[in-house]
């Protein structure tokens, strides 16, 4: 037969109470990396900070569709690269990376613009400084003697300084092509200095003049900042250099672009001592690929990446099928970090580092002992409040708060491995906000007993009374802290979103441990005689109050 209503067994719900600790911790050590604490932010642990700034061909002002669209491709970047905890934000026309840990130095590689090109070599590559004598340390032509890009051996064609020094670059003829229009209200709000310095930029290096190419070639600065990162225009010729800065390449136009890029692998093949980008084309990619190499054999295929060239290995002979290769001099993370950006697609502006920072941990830690100091001040003070006015009650409350934070403790430490959420200063305010909460479902549920023995009841009858009509105000309440926290945090930004997430997952931790936790324990204390009497319970007050009103009660009206 089922209790009346208010009436409960309160062992069953402690024991449901331990059950869901016992298991909470049970995937807290026995899972993960055994790492049993909260991932912390950036500005807990340290990290970086990397501010980067949108230039648009013209210098007019990005829109927001582009930096929206530029977000979430360096978003998916961060969770290809697996960093956990950082954070892409949009800030004016600036886009901040926050990356905590020692990974921040990766940050610095997830603006890049990726725009990826195929172009043809013209002529051979002009070093940028001369070869010593005798060839001893002469800089090798990207692609020199490098796999072909989809496989096969390429022949180096030969030491770059096999070409005299002075003599022109042969150039293949260009058939002129008009710039793109700019898009409408151009000139509007533009920056005139960098819409200059672009514009110089495409006259000079994507000139279809071979007088204006031969003079590019000689003028270009390899370790100077490229206007062109990002900006050239696929449809013209370019000047441009290897991303070493060792050579300077005059390249056709583009005949294929990282559209056609499916997926982009890092790795050493079977038979190779050096990693490469292995590329995996479209249908039309691999058809285009196809007809290329077939049609330039003894060619030089350049692979551009945002104005630099990657690799420019000889075509030995066609190359069907959809896949190629980037090859060159690259590290494993180099590697890696290029397939990623590729793989992830291209931005839709280009960026500039205009800010990078390095976050010590020391001042978070500072900020965080801070922040603890804070919220013992106040749980202290809580825990004097319960106690000079709750007593026994107020006991109840301290251990129902130290269970909470048990809770919150495991679910941070869970969270953080399967979800990347990271601890900072605004969640750790949203956790000491919590208490408040928490304490005031509590004072809720206490008042209202007080309530119900002040109409006559004894202590032990008033709690499931009290408890029923207390339950839906909790409830309600909680419904409304919840909600808010869920607003925020799906309107806000940055450590804003972090605040409500803790403030609303302590909400619904604190329904957890009053429902399981505070209830069965008001219960059990009433149910017993030593707890349940007024010197100990805190509610002798009320009881001798609701004594005396009655009996005053009663005399006025045997008087009448």
């Amino acid at each position: 037969m089922a209790p009346p209503a208010g009436h409960i067994r309160p062992w069953r719900y402690l024991a449901t109470f331990v059950g869901v600790v016992a298991i909470l911790y049970s995937l807290v050590f026995f899972t993960g990396d055994g790492e049993v604490t909260p991932e912390l932010g950036i500005d807990l642990q340290g990290g970086t900070r990397v501010t980067l700034t949108a230039r648009t061909p013209d210098g007019t002002p990005p829109t927001p569709e582009q930096l929206d669209q530029a977000r979430q491709i360096i978003e998916e970047r961060v969770n290809g690269l697996g960093v956990s905890g950082a954070e892409v934000v949009q800030d004016g026309s600036n886009l901040i990376i926050t990356v905590p840990g020692e990974e921040g130095e990766q940050a610095r590689s997830l603006g890049q613009t990726a725009k990826l090109y195929f172009r043809q070599v013209v002529g051979q590559p002009v070093p940028v400084q001369p070869p010593p004598p005798g060839g001893q340390g002469a800089p090798a032509a990207p692609g020199d003697g490098q796999p072909s890009p989809g496989g096969g051996a390429a022949p180096s064609p030969g030491p770059q300084g096999s070409q005299p020094q002075g003599m022109p670059v042969p150039v293949a003829p260009q058939q002129a092509q008009p710039p793109p229009s700019p898009p409408p209200g151009a000139g509007e709000a533009a920056d005139p200095d960098v819409a200059a310095e672009i514009q110089q930029a495409r006259e000079s290096r994507q000139s279809t003049d071979p007088a204006v190419q031969q003079l590019a070639l000689r003028e270009l600065n390899c370790g100077a900042a490229d206007p062109l990162r990002g900006n050239a225009d696929p449809r013209l010729p370019l000047v441009a250099c290897n991303q070493d800065g060792t050579a300077k390449f005059l390249l056709a136009p583009a005949f294929m672009s990282g559209e056609q890029v499916a997926n982009a692998s890092a790795g050493i093949p079977q038979g190779r001592t050096s990693y490469i980008v292995q590329l995996d084309l479209t249908g039309r990619g691999g058809e285009i690929w196809g007809q290329w190499t077939g049609a330039h054999v003894g060619d030089r295929a350049a692979i551009v990446l945002d104005g630099e060239v990657v690799s420019a290995p000889q075509i030995q002979g066609p190359i069907p099928g959809g896949s190629a290769e980037i090859t060159g001099q690259f590290s494993q993370q180099e590697a890696q970090d290029l397939a990623n950006v590729l793989k992830y697609g291209s931005l839709p502006l280009s960026f500039e580092i205009s800010e990078s920072e390095v976050i010590s941990p020391s001042l978070g830690l500072a900020s965080l002992q801070a922040g603890l100091i804070a919220g013992a001040i106040g749980l202290a003070v809580v825990f004097v409040y319960c106690m000079f006015y709750y007593r026994m009650l107020g006991l109840l409350t301290i251990l129902s708060l130290v269970l909470s934070g048990a809770i919150v403790y495991g679910v941070l430490v869970l969270f953080g491995r399967w979800i990347g959420f990271t601890l900072d200063l605004a969640g750790v305010a949203g956790f000491i906000v919590a208490i408040g909460i928490t304490a005031d479902s509590f004072v809720v549920f206490f008042e209202r007993l007080k309530d119900e023995i002040r109409e006559g009841r004894t202590f032990r009858s008033a709690v499931p009374r009290g408890w029923v009509r207390a339950r839906r105000t909790i409830l309600a309440a909680d419904a409304v802290s919840f909600l808010a926290a869920a607003v925020l945090y799906v309107l806000a930004v940055g450590q804003v979103r972090g605040f409500a997430f803790t403030l609303g997952m302590s909400t619904v931790l604190d329904l957890v441990v009053v429902f399981l936790v505070t209830h069965p324990l008001v219960v059990m204390a009433s149910q017993s005689k030593r707890l349940s009497r007024p010197s100990l319970s805190g509610l002798g007050a009320v009881q001798r109050m609701a004594a005396r009103d009655r009996t005053t009660g009663g005399a006025a009206v045997k008087g009448a």
